[in-house]
């Protein structure tokens, strides 16, 4: 029996407390279960929690990226507009492109809930053949920014070489052109 290709997703969590225990990280579970909720195709969680510093937060992604061939990453927390919010900023200094449809399209969603996502700074981004997605930190807003950005993410794993991401149509569907 031949095995599957391994689907690595990477998870972080940028947060000081909950890195010092001060507190649970939620935002890493939710993030997983949601993934579980839309993959599927068989999939390993890479999981990081690592406190809001900007060169742990670039060398977390790059290592996830690259050495342990992540082909998408998915970060919570550090979106904000607080001093110590340096997610955008590490997520930028690491990827070739940015994508800025998904802060579009998470930012749109959430203003449906709370004016206050005006500021919230998540951003997307491509380093290499790894998608990196930031969301925002609370567990509700981390499923219905997930949920509302997912359409097109299989898509964009394969544009940059990832694997065939599918999904369980009931919760998302995945969006590809059709191709002639």
């Amino acid at each position: 029996m031949g095995s599957m290709p391994s689907i690595r997703i990477g998870i972080v969590t940028v947060s000081d407390r909950a890195s010092r225990g001060e507190y649970q990280d939620l935002g890493g579970p939710a993030i997983r279960q949601v993934l579980t909720e839309i993959l599927s195709n068989p999939w390993e969680a890479v999981t990081r929690l690592i406190p809001d510093e900007r060169p742990l937060i670039e060398a977390t992604l790059a290592e996830l990226c690259d050495r342990e061939g992540c082909c998408l990453v998915v970060k919570t927390g550090g979106t904000g507009p607080a001093r110590r919010d340096v997610t955008p900023e590490a997520t930028e200094a690491v990827c070739e492109k940015l994508l800025d449809g998904f802060g579009e399209q998470m930012r749109a969603v959430s203003l449906k809930f709370v004016p206050t996502a005006i500021l919230s700074r998540q951003i997307a981004g491509i380093r290499g053949k790894s998608l990196i997605v930031n969301l925002p930190g609370k567990p509700s807003a981390i499923r219905d920014c997930l949920l509302a950005v997912f359409p097109a993410i299989p898509y964009c794993v394969a544009l940059i070489e990832g694997p065939y991401l599918t999904t369980n149509e009931a919760i998302v569907k995945a969006f590809r052109p059709k191709t002639n």
